[in-house]
């Protein structure tokens, strides 16, 4: 039987996406969704994480606002290839993600596990004398907090305009687990608590010249593929987008009024189109 178009440019993007978050070299497959998973089937969470472009997006825009901490941009700096690897920095962060949020009970707590190991060995000293460690839990929190905030409001954007405002604080408190099982304090259980969390850290961030050399190196970095190149350069500006307008002031980002509506277009025809590829996958 020939196989009809749609369902063979189904498999191609299928395919492409998959290769971006699988490193099929070693063996990888895409998590298979358990009953038995931390959070079990129908949960706020797994509807959010679920969607490859906004996971994409919002991926990219929560990086953009951690770096923006002197703390974890040291940690990126200092104790992480992602200068040489971005590719499998992101792998991994996505695969973790994945794991915990579908993956078996078991499989899921070994991977916190795991994190929590490597944190241990991430620490060292700021240019003006301060310590850090991967481990500190308030560190901890601003980094839950900018991936739960960005996850969430790229979901909203490309998936779900209207989604009521108990099913945001769900969300926050579903991704509170996996947050404080990771050592995170203090963790926020609703939307009202994590901009007020985002709010407390705004005195401590800033942008210095490294923070806008490794938002280059994200931003600019070369696309899995030829066909992924369009793709990639709309999620990047649709992440850039998606950043709170006081974190895109602080990295220099400018992006014309007229131009918003459209990446928000394209970005959202994106969404659209990968979620018809995928549903051909279920």
């Amino acid at each position: 039987m020939v196989e009809r178009p749609s369902h063979l440019v189904r498999r191609l993007l299928v395919r492409q996406v998959r290769g971006v978050f699988h490193d099929s070299a070693r063996g990888e497959a895409p998590v298979v969704a358990s009953d038995r998973a931390l959070y079990p089937p129908g949960s706020v969470i797994r509807r959010v994480h679920g969607d490859v472009t906004g996971m994409m997006i919002g991926g990219v825009s929560a990086l953009l606002l951690q770096m923006l901490h002197p703390a974890a941009l040291a940690g990126i700096w200092d104790h992480s290839r992602f200068r040489d690897d971005m590719l499998g920095r992101l792998r991994r962060t996505a695969r973790f993600i994945a794991v915990t949020t579908y993956a078996e009970r078991a499989e899921a707590e070994e991977a916190i596990a795991r994190v929590r190991q490597v944190h241990e060995h991430v620490r060292g000293t700021l240019a003006d004398g301060t310590a850090y460690a991967a481990g500190d839990p308030r560190l901890l929190a601003w980094v839950h907090v900018c991936e739960a905030t960005s996850f969430l409001d790229a979901w909203m954007a490309y998936g779900e305009p209207f989604m009521p405002l108990a099913e945001q604080d769900r969300y926050f408190a579903e991704a509170a687990l996996v947050a404080r099982a990771l050592g995170a304090d203090p963790v926020p259980d609703c939307r009202a608590e994590a901009m007020a969390l985002m709010a407390r850290f705004r005195g401590e961030l800033a942008a210095t010249e490294r923070t806008r050399e490794v938002a280059r190196i994200v931003l600019r970095q070369p696309a899995p593929s030829l066909g992924l190149m369009p793709a990639q350069a709309m999620m990047m500006q649709a992440a850039v987008a998606l950043l709170p307008g006081w974190a895109r002031r602080m990295h220099g980002f400018s992006m014309p009024v007229l131009a918003r509506p459209l990446v928000r277009a394209g970005a959202f025809a994106l969404a659209g189109t990968m979620r018809w590829a995928f549903r051909g996958e279920d």
